[in-house]
């Protein structure tokens, strides 16, 4: 193993900061660690390890639709349903959750 010698200093907004570190902190990884094994994975990948993009399509906020507008969009869920184009609600939101950093 290489002698860790190198510093790093990044400023970084102070929430974010603590956030991390407590997800950190439970899984007893210390911010070095995680910090060091980013770095691994964009060597490894030759890139970030995820996706950086804004989706193209945000999900339907039911709430901001007119009844006429809601109507359509159950109508193309039932489409979708008899045409047997459905996955498992948990992929669903799995999905959307990494979508939409939720």
């Amino acid at each position: 193993m290489a002698t860790k010698s190198a510093n790093l200093y990044a400023r970084i907004e102070p929430e974010v900061k603590e956030q991390a570190e407590s997800i950190l902190s439970a899984l007893g990884i210390p911010a070095s660690n995680a910090i060091n094994m980013f770095y691994k994975q964009i060597i490894l990948q030759r890139g970030l390890p995820f996706d950086v993009k804004i989706p193209s399509t945000r999900p339907v906020d039911v709430s901001s639709l007119t009844e006429e507008q809601l109507n359509m969009e159950l109508e193309k869920g039932y489409a979708d349903l008899k045409a047997g184009r459905t996955r498992p609600a948990s992929e669903v939101f799995a999905d959307i959750r990494k979508d939409y950093n939720l």
